[in-house]
């Protein structure tokens, strides 16, 4: 039984029509991708001027991959990103000197890495060697038995199979490819559906 409605993020936003056409279909918050690689990324100007333009009580996440944190805590700044996503394994020193809350993202290859941070809220996505966006999936078998309250699933999910999560009491999930026409760009349909379908689990 799901205690609290799932909390929904689309991420790889790339442009002010998709962050808005997300927010009006109920998104929770929107992620962007501050990872120069990825075929999702974002300039930070950009990103600030959509986020100015976003309404209030939707989170914005900003996506860091081998990043420092005075560069993290900078971009923030700039941008007024809520919470940072770091997508790479980073020591103590690095999330201590962080100046907002963060979001570890555990790049699962086994059952074994998903309890690795079971006592903090975290994101779990499917190990590939490219840092997300491919739309594999997490074994979800893998979370048999384990408290899921404090995680955020990613990964391969789209509107057809997110009825599989039903029972496991995620606290949220995290999508990007799964809602797209192409890299970087959202299919409002898909968004519509998806977000819909995980608000009624």
């Amino acid at each position: 039984m799901q205690s609290t409605h799932l909390k929904i993020k689309i991420c790889g936003i790339t442009n002010l029509e998709d962050a808005l056409m997300a927010c009006e279909a109920g998104a929770d918050a929107l992620g962007f991708v501050f990872y120069e690689k990825s075929p999702r990324y974002i300039e930070f100007s950009v990103a600030k001027d959509i986020v100015k333009k976003l309404p209030p009580f939707v989170k914005i996440v900003g996506l860091f991959v081998n990043a420092n944190s005075e560069d993290v805590n900078e971009v923030c700044q700039y941008v007024k990103v809520d919470i940072a996503q770091i997508h790479f394994d980073a020591d103590d020193d690095f999330f201590e000197s962080l100046e907002v809350p963060f979001l570890r993202v555990v790049r699962a290859t086994c059952k074994e890495d998903i309890v690795k941070y079971s006592d903090n809220y975290c994101l779990v996505d499917a190990f590939v060697e490219n840092f997300g966006g491919e739309g594999k999936r997490v074994a979800l078998e893998w979370f048999d038995g384990v408290d899921c309250s404090k995680i955020i699933l990613a990964g391969g999910l789209t509107s057809e199979n997110l009825h599989e999560l039903k029972s496991y009491n995620f606290y949220g999930v995290d999508v990007s490819s799964g809602v797209e026409s192409s890299k970087g760009k959202k299919d409002k349909t898909k968004v519509k559906e998806f977000i819909a379908n995980a608000k009624s689990l």
